[in-house]
Parts: C-alpha cells; structure tokens; sequence
C-alpha cells in the first residue's frame, strides 16, 4: 500500500515534468553546475550575453533550455553550496537525456520527492502501528503544493528532505532494535540468582547498567545520510545535532521501561559517547567524500588558494586542505551576511503558515489556448509555477503540531513519538530564527514538510482513541477531503499549466502570495 501511494504521488510529479521548457527560478546555478560538473568534473562558470537574438534577461538560459548547452567558460565557478545535490541532479541528467532535456534535469528531484512519500509512510507506520494513518501520510505528502513544486524543479532542497527523512527512519529502526534487545537482556537478567533491585520512582530497578546498545548499523547507515544532507546544504548539520540527540534519549528512556538503573547516566556516557564516537567521523567522512572531485582537479575553485597565499589562514594545514578550509570560511561569510533584497523573501517564521510563497515562473499572453486557456479563449492565457505548499495541509499541520505538543505533554505524558514528530522543526525551521535578516525564501520550508504531516498522523491517531468510529472517520474523511479538493484546485499553478489568467487570480487569496 505505501507503494502504491509513492506511485500516485510520482504520477503527480514525473506527468509534464519537462514543462516548462525553461530554466525555472534557481535551475540557472544548479543545472547548469550539475552539466559543466557532469563534464569536467568541476562547476564551470557560465556567460550571461552571448552575442545571438535570443531574447530574455539571461541569454545562456534560453539556449541551455533550447539544447544549445555548450557556451561554459573553462574558468572554475564559486559555489555557496557543497556539491552533493548538483551530483544527484548530474545522474538525472546522464541517465535521463542529458542536458537540453528538461525532464533529464528534474528527474533526480522528481525521484526523490517520490521516493520521500514511501519513506514517510513507513515512518509513519514505525511510529502509529496504523496502516490507514500510514497511508495518510503518504496521501498528504502526495498531494502537498510545496513537495509538488519541489520534486519537478532542479533546485537542491528536497535532497535534503529526502536523505533527513531516511535519518529519521533508520533511527527508528534503531529504537526499535535497542529496545528489544533491552527486554530480551532485562528478562535474562532478572533471573539470575545475583539479580538485585533496588527503589526507585516508577518502582524497583534492576542493579545492573544493561546491555551496550550503541553501536548499530542502522545508526552508521543515519550517519552516512545526514553526512550527504550536509553535502547538499550546511543545514543538514543542524538535522545531524537534533537527530543524534533525540535518538540518544530515546535509547536512555527505553532503558529506564526495561527497568534498569542509572538509566539517564547510562544513556549519556555508555551509549551516547559511544555512538558520538563511531557516528562523528562517519558522518564527517561522507561530507568531505562529497567533496572529492574539488580535491581532484587541480584548477578547481580556490584549489591553489594556500600555495598563492603562503602564510595565511590555517597555517598548519596542508596545502589542499588549508585551501579546503579558506573555501569554506568564505562560503560561511556568504551564508551569514546574505540580506539582498529579493521580492519574493520570507521570513523564517512566516513558512509553515506560507505567508510569502516564491514565484518561480510566469509566462504571459500565451497563444494559441493551450491548456485550460481553452475554456476561456478570449481571456487572457498565463502560465505560472507557485510554489506554495497546500495552504489546509500546512495551516492543519500548524495547528496540529501544538496541539500535539499539548497532547504529549499532558494527555499522553511524555510521549516518545512527538519527538519524532517534531525532529523536522526542531532541525530544518527554528534554527532558522537566527537568521531573520536573512535573506530567505518559503521553499526551503520543504525540509519541514514531514513535520508537518507527521504532526496531523500524531493528532488523527490520538483522536482515534477519543472519538467514536464514525466520528473519527467522518473527521478524518472531511479533512483529506478539503486537502484533496485544494490540491485539485493548486495544481495548475504549482506546474505551469496554461491558465485564464482570472483563474490564476482566483488563487491570490492573499496580497503576500502576488
């Protein structure tokens, strides 16, 4: 069944893929760093005028979309962002048609973005124990405008989603390994003729710290995703901070309902450490392993930094990686003091009520009456991508994380699950708060959107347990029905599908969304 729910999910995102047949929104840096590193292992720098009719702000853009892909200069370009995701957008374009193709470009995103509802859904069939929950979250990520978006353009971030979402699932994994190797040695361990117990809050413990638990390959396989996270974007580092953390206290609270002692202590210093230990480096090693075809070429950007600047930056380093590190504290430099005004910048706390969504096309007067122009030839025919996530998915998913927040903290008491629930916003939007002059944009919410999915499943199953069954399903029912019903609505401007323009119009229920 979650399969066939990523199988509804990718008809909605691979149908057209290829239209528009135009370098969309930031598709200018990363297709075309993906084609030049497809072809000479490095990101090459492009010319904005190259001497031809072609109209259009950016003449390069309409010929690579054209097929004429072929005007790169041999100069390497400056990056901001690590490669990882130009790489994964690299094998779309290779094994797909290569550049000039459209649908080559965006097929690594459109994978990805289909791949993360298959994924949800097992997470949230790890979580809920509940099929039909399980599908819910497969159905809302479906049918999501932002996942939409997201997975037919060539931009980065649903890379992020999809490697922090498989985090997030192998940790379960974890959990649910640990704990039962906890009871089996709790069960073996009470009934030794030494076993001794002794008093606690929640009754007796067992006197001894329990197995070590770790060290597993579900944990080293987390660390590898959240090393290609970080590979893609620097933020995923914060995803490896707040997972490795919420998965140590898992493992310690599982330790405390077997019923050891010291369990806290025990969680912290024997597994925590440890898997500080193992998991640091692996995740460390995947990112700098992003990294090799920099290290690689000898004329790639700012390789041959420390030996034209002999003295300076981290002197003790080697050559290539005090270079390396020079790279990096200028991309840092970057990142921190980014506010250049853009018309379509959010701020961080507006995104999970999609208070400024990001135009990422619009073409004008269209001819002929393509699409759904034909219903209203005499109107004006637009064409648009908006990527604004389904406003009742993400105004329910807000809604629900607080009350879920509520519901854990004093229905359910401490329920583990919320943690997962709220792993996504803890990572990928507060550490966001930092940065409120920022210049930021509402689709980078995408790394949220599990969260907020998540955060409804959490809500439904906790209802499930307060409502009658009628009343659980007719709520549930009336809820994915409006979402469905929005999506069906959103759809022909989340993927530049010919329009009356009075029809897109009708979508601007906001100024903020113009």
């Amino acid at each position: 069944m979650p399969l066939l729910m990523a199988v509804f999910g990718g008809l909605l995102r691979f149908i057209r893929l290829g239209s528009p047949r135009a370098v969309v929104f930031d598709e200018t840096y990363y297709v075309k760093d993906a084609y030049t590193m497809l072809m000479t292992g490095e990101p090459r720098n492009w010319p904005k005028d190259v001497g031809t009719a072609v109209s259009g702000e950016n003449q390069v853009n309409a010929l690579f979309a054209a097929g004429d892909t072929d005007h790169w200069l041999s100069s390497a370009e400056y990056v901001v962002h690590p490669p990882v995701g130009k790489w994964c957008i690299a094998l779309g374009l290779k094994l797909f048609g290569g550049a000039g193709n459209p649908f080559a470009w965006r097929a690594a995103t459109a994978v990805a973005g289909t791949l993360a509802i298959l994924v949800l859904c097992r997470v949230a069939l790890r979580l809920f124990r509940n099929l039909p929950i399980a599908l819910m979250a497969g159905f809302l990520m479906s049918v999501d405008g932002l996942g939409i978006t997201m997975s037919r353009t060539g931009l980065l971030d649903v890379f992020i989603m999809i490697f922090t979402l498989g985090a997030l699932s192998l940790l379960l994994i974890h959990r649910d390994w640990a704990r039962g190797r906890l009871r089996e040695a709790y069960a073996r361990d009470s009934r030794r003729r030494d076993a001794r117990w002794l008093p606690g809050r929640d009754g007796w413990a067992l006197d001894t710290r329990g197995p070590f638990i770790a060290l597993s390959p579900w944990r080293a396989g987390a660390a590898v995703l959240l090393g290609l996270a970080t590979g893609v974007k620097w933020s995923g580092t914060y995803f490896f901070a707040v997972f490795c953390v919420i998965s140590v206290v898992w493992d310690a609270w599982e330790r405390h309902k077997a019923g050891y002692r010291g369990w806290l202590g025990t969680g912290i210093w024997k597994d925590g450490l440890a898997a500080a230990l193992y998991m640091v480096p692996i995740y460390a090693l995947t990112y700098l392993a992003g990294w090799t075809s920099w290290f690689i070429h000898p004329d790639s950007y700012m390789h041959n930094w420390a030996a034209n600047h002999p003295g300076e930056g981290v002197t003790w380093l080697p050559e290539g990686l005090r270079s390396f590190v020079e790279y990096h504290r200028q991309m840092w430099e970057f990142h921190t003091t980014l506010t250049a005004h853009h018309d379509y910048m959010a701020n961080p706390l507006t995104w999970p009520l999609q208070v400024r969504p990001t135009s990422f096309y619009w073409e004008d007067h269209l001819t002929g009456a393509p699409g759904l122009c034909a219903l209203s030839p005499e109107s004006r025919c637009v064409a648009a991508i908006t990527s604004i996530g389904n406003p009742f998915l993400w105004w329910l998913g807000s809604l629900c994380v607080i009350i879920g927040i509520i519901v854990a903290a004093f229905v359910k008491r401490g329920d583990w699950r919320i943690w997962a629930v709220l792993a996504g916003l803890l990572a990928g939007w507060l550490p966001w708060a930092q940065y409120l002059n920022r210049t930021t944009f509402t689709f980078y919410a995408i790394v949220i959107l599990p969260a907020m999915v998540l955060a409804i499943c959490y809500v439904a199953d906790w209802l499930r347990d307060m409502l009658s069954p009628r009343a659980y399903h007719v709520t549930c029912g009336v809820a994915l029905g409006v979402i469905g019903l929005a999506a069906v609505f959103w759809y022909p401007i989340w993927t530049a599908i010919p329009v009356p323009y009075e029809f897109w119009l009708s979508h601007m229920w906001f100024d903020s969304w113009i």
